[in-house]
């Protein structure tokens, strides 16, 4: 999703000619389509045989919306060129490179999955694209996404922030295993940094997010060569999904402290 050819302006996702594959494709469509004047493409590759088409959108109404509700839609619309159909699917995602995951683990090349960079905020620095890539390319399933909040402040004041939780699978993180991904977008959202924080439960984590103003506390710092070996094979259990405890309500996280103390602003 690196190329700049994709013009500013509503989506295009090149359906023209063609009818919904079936009515869920065309709810599906109609739910994303019907925000057009308010979403702005963040990224987009078009495959070169003209069967698929990848998008990340920001969807300006979430601002307005349910309080914490994510920005990022990930489209994906494949045709049947031969039939004229295609099929829309799509997911809602907190962060940028969530988004593009999603993308990926549905056939989007991994170096086309680049948002643009002559569009909204840019990394600040080189620790907040690092962190991005880890997301971008979850190798293994590393992490586990269980909850998440944003806090868009549109007032003039500040700019967004959105907190992340994750359960991270790596045997080297068995010890802190709930990290915390915190995007922070500066106030005239021209840059925006991202950082990782480390707790040993969901409790822990649940508690920071919703006291808002307390330091994060830092993930330790990749260990490498042979301690890493050692450590890996010290903790056998790393990899394993929280408990069913943690599996409460109708999707995979739970609502977190923060969304039952924050109100709208």
């Amino acid at each position: 999703m690196g190329s700049t050819d994709e013009p500013a302006g509503p989506p295009d996702y090149r359906i023209t000619g063609f009818e919904p594959a079936n009515a869920v494709t065309e709810d599906s469509y109609e739910l994303v389509a019907s925000a057009a004047d308010d979403l702005a493409v963040v990224a987009a590759h078009h495959s070169t045989n003209g069967r698929d088409t990848y998008l990340v959108l920001y969807d300006a109404t979430a601002i307005y919306g349910r309080p914490g509700a994510p920005a990022y839609v990930a489209v994906h619309v494949t045709r049947d060129l031969k039939q004229r159909v295609f099929d829309f699917d799509h997911a809602r995602h907190p962060l940028v490179p969530l988004a593009q995951n999603w993308l990926i683990e549905k056939g989007c090349p991994p170096g086309a999955a680049r948002a643009f960079t002559d569009r909204g905020p840019q990394p600040a620095d080189a620790l907040t694209s690092r962190l991005e890539g880890l997301l971008r390319t979850n190798a293994g399933q590393r992490y586990l996404v269980l909850d998440h909040y944003t806090d868009h402040q549109s007032s003039a004041n500040a700019g967004a922030r959105t907190s992340t939780l994750v359960h991270d699978r790596h045997p080297l993180s068995a010890a802190h295993p709930y990290r915390v991904f915190l995007e922070e977008v500066t106030q005239d959202f021209e840059t925006y940094t991202v950082r990782e924080g480390a707790f040993s439960s969901i409790e822990a984590a649940d508690l920071w997010i919703a006291a808002v103003d307390l330091p994060l506390p830092p993930a330790p710092a990749p260990v490498q060569g042979w301690r890493a070996d050692a450590a890996r094979a010290r903790t056998p259990c790393a990899n394993a999904a929280p408990s069913d405890a943690t599996r409460t309500g109708d999707r995979v996280g739970r609502t977190p402290a923060s969304a039952t103390r924050r109100g709208p602003r």
